[in-house]
């Protein structure tokens, strides 16, 4: 009778699975601009989070419930215990590593379903600002099988569509996965296979212990400026933007009282009136401005409590247009300090027959202002 293993003898920190890999990896991508990611396991789903420069963070929250199995248990004592750990004598509620982003997708996308490969942003190659008449706002042209699960998807929130396809059916074949992770000092292991009959890959990605990221806590106490719009009308301006400009500000002003907002009637009472929300690019060769009307349709939520501008580098908002894609709502919140959260509402799959509704993924980014508006 043979023994088992000890790997087979401990029981497994975080396992999910899930039988379409394509929203999964369209959420890594939102965040996929620097290599190494910090992956949290809670209870409640998972966060992956990266950081650039400590002055912008990106965050993917990914809930539990769009996986069709999750399991986890919280690492007490962890199968590699440190030091460290053993002095601190307390039992986490989470297990953290870190994780080559740019492997961990490649690896779903083992099969080609999942999309073409994204562009690393560390080579200088990504595209900053998608021009008008573009046909895609991706970089790489070439159709993958199965890209109309993702890709145009995209593609179509700019003609009216929801946004990462909605949702994913159609002809083509799925990729399942199954993940596993022991715990600390064990890899990422990765089950992946197109159907039960097809063949299978099993990858095992190398993890590393978690370093402390940058803290950017948001305190909706100092919040002075909180937007609420559809995320394709801020992609359209952002589209409309030189790609040589180098920086990019933010300008918020309280709504005008009623006798303003019935100006209307009488357009030279409108001269002088400061826009509620304008968003100025300055670059080599001059600046931008796009003024946002006040509109329900427009600003689905519009809060002022005080004249606002804050000025963020373009290189570091570039970062975000890969989720903005994607979603179809954005939150925009500035505190008085000039942190900035935008925050991008990702569609989540609705299967068909589903007993339950599954919650929304969402994907934030927080930036720090330039020093000068500081």
């Amino acid at each position: 009778m043979l023994q088992p293993s000890d790997d087979e003898e401990i029981s497994p920190v975080f396992k999910a699975s899930v039988h379409d890999i394509r929203y999964f990896t369209a959420l890594l991508r939102g965040v996929n601009f620097v290599n190494r990611a910090t992956v949290t396991i809670t209870d409640r789903g998972l966060t992956v989070t990266v950081e650039e420069a400590r002055t912008l963070l990106g965050t993917a929250f990914i809930f539990s419930d769009i996986f069709d199995e999750y399991f986890y248990h919280s690492e007490s004592p962890p199968p590699a215990p440190s030091s460290q750990d053993s002095q601190e004598g307390e039992v986490v509620d989470n297990a953290a590593f870190e994780v080559p982003l740019n492997t961990l997708i490649e690896c779903l996308n083992i099969f080609g379903t999942v999309g073409p490969a994204s562009t690393n942003t560390s080579t200088g190659k990504y595209k900053k600002w998608r021009k008008a008449g573009d046909d895609s706002d991706h970089d790489n042209g070439d159709e993958g099988r199965g890209r109309a699960g993702m890709s145009n998807g995209a593609h179509n929130l700019g003609v009216g569509a929801r946004g990462i396809d909605s949702y994913f059916g159609g002809p083509e074949k799925r990729t399942g996965m199954r993940m596993t992770y022991v715990g600390s000092g064990y890899p990422l292991t990765l089950l992946i296979a197109e159907d039960a009959l097809g063949p299978t890959s099993t990858c095992e990605i190398t993890t590393f212990d978690a370093e402390p990221h940058l803290e950017l806590e948001f305190d909706n106490s100092q919040m002075v400026l909180k937007i609420i719009l559809k995320s394709s009308w801020l992609r359209d301006a952002l589209s409309e933007l030189d790609p040589s400009c180098d920086k990019l500000t933010f300008i918020g002003n309280p709504p005008p009282d009623a006798s303003v907002s019935n100006s209307r009637q009488n357009p030279k009472s409108r001269i002088g009136v400061q826009p509620m929300l304008r968003i100025q690019a300055t670059g080599t060769f001059g600046s931008t401005e796009m003024d946002y009307p006040n509109d329900r349709d427009v600003l689905e939520t519009f809060e002022c409590t005080r004249a606002v501008k804050f000025s963020y580098r373009c290189g570091h908002i570039s970062r975000t247009l890969r989720a903005l894609q994607s979603s179809t709502k954005t939150s925009l919140r500035i505190d008085e300090h000039g942190l900035l959260s935008l925050q991008f509402l990702m569609p989540s799959p609705k299967p068909q027959g589903a007993q339950s509704e599954v919650s929304d993924a969402f994907i934030e980014f927080r930036c720090l202002a330039l020093d000068d508006d500081v």
